[in-house]
């Protein structure tokens, strides 16, 4: 697990700091929540997609925070992360451990997601 705070900034990404933290618990309102050890929570508010291997290989599954259709995610729980990137275009992509890569793209309307740490 990373002991840096701030995200790691590249030309066209941010890393986020989340690499080896657990999903401890995932929540479902009109959004869907995965909180992860140490505080730290992954906000889903618009539809994202949950895939397996290449992300070349297929669609993969949607997700639908606002109308509780994200009984995909629950194989989350339990899993560790490998990697969190936000791209500048605003996409969030979460690798896990058991293979499973999620993908939320931004919403000019509203926050499509997001990540609060321990301390807000």
């Amino acid at each position: 697990m990373s002991t840096e705070v701030e995200p790691i900034e590249h030309e066209d990404r941010w890393v986020l700091n989340l690499r080896g933290l657990s999903v401890v618990r995932i929540s479902i309102d009109f959004r869907l929540t995965l909180v992860l050890d140490a505080g730290w929570e992954v906000v889903l508010e618009a539809p994202a997609r949950l895939s397996t291997g290449s992300i070349h290989t297929g669609p993969g599954l949607p997700l639908t925070p606002e109308s509780q259709d994200v009984a995909p995610a629950l194989p989350l729980f339990g899993t560790k992360v490998l990697s969190a990137v936000v791209f500048k275009s605003g996409v969030l992509r979460m690798v896990f451990d058991n293979g499973m890569h999620l993908t939320s793209s931004a919403d000019a309307s509203f926050e499509a997601w997001q990540v609060t740490q321990p301390r807000g």
